[in-house]
């Protein structure tokens, strides 16, 4: 076929009801919804009504419709933390060809950093790998992780200190640390000054989910003993988080 796979257009429609249903927050009726769409009342109702039918909406007590049971329960299968990495790694991929260094993605679990992602030449030299866990205080994603935080998380995080000294840039003093991440929240990306390892330095900026989390980070690494200055990193890892965000969530 010339245009490849034919598309079922009934459910295209049914998915942009569903949509506009949902966007719409239970303050409109049908009618109204349909017709912002531009979609026959009739061929609406009827397609709610299913909707409804399969789990996919439902009915609250003022008899407006909201996301339903079946619709929920796929949510909540979903690793956010994941698809935003699948969404990721072409951009994280480019970065890394364009400014030779290597690129990393992480997330926050259990007091760790999670690595998701890797790519760049040289990214088999450090020791990091994707689905391993690292010590978050020392690290340029862990400290942009911390320092998002909600705030008793945050504290109850630190309260575990002091924590080890991997080099002897590393710091350790949960005051300080405190005091780096409040400059990190502030500044909207962090270094790693050779604090996880002797000779790798790197810059992290965070990538923001729509409501304003951050629950994933991602840096650009060196190491060795030509290296630029990490500032100089900042702007195309700013560049690739925007583009993540609007892979992922759109806008």
């Amino acid at each position: 076929m010339r245009n490849g796979t034919p598309k079922v257009a009934a459910f295209r429609r049914t998915l942009a009801m569903l949509d506009a249903v949902l966007a719409d927050g239970g303050q409109s009726g049908i009618a109204a919804i349909a017709r912002g769409i531009g979609m026959p009342v009739a061929t609406a109702h009827r397609q709610v009504a299913t909707l409804v039918e399969e789990g996919y909406l439902a009915r609250d007590a003022a008899r407006r419709h909201i996301a339903g049971p079946r619709l929920i329960g796929m949510l909540h299968r979903l690793d956010e933390k994941q698809i935003v990495a699948a969404c990721a790694a072409p951009v994280l991929h480019r970065l890394a060809a364009e400014s030779g260094t290597v690129v990393q993605l992480g997330t926050f679990e259990n007091d760790m950093v999670t690595y998701r992602v890797k790519t760049g030449q040289g990214a088999g030299a450090l020791f990091s790998r994707v689905g391993m866990q690292l010590e978050a205080y020392c690290s340029g994603i862990g400290k942009v992780l911390l320092a998002n935080l909600p705030d008793d998380h945050r504290r109850a995080y630190l309260a575990t200190g002091p924590f080890p000294a991997l080099t002897a840039r590393t710091i350790t003093d949960p005051d300080a640390i405190a005091d780096e991440l409040e400059r990190v929240r502030a500044q909207g990306f962090a270094f790693d000054a050779q604090e996880v390892a002797d000779g790798l330095v790197c810059a992290a900026v965070p990538v923001m989910w729509p409501d304003g989390r951050v629950l994933a980070a991602i840096s650009s690494s060196q190491f060795g003993e030509q290296v630029r200055p990490p500032e100089e990193l900042l702007p195309a890892l700013s560049a690739a988080a925007r583009d993540i965000e609007r892979t992922a969530f759109g806008g």
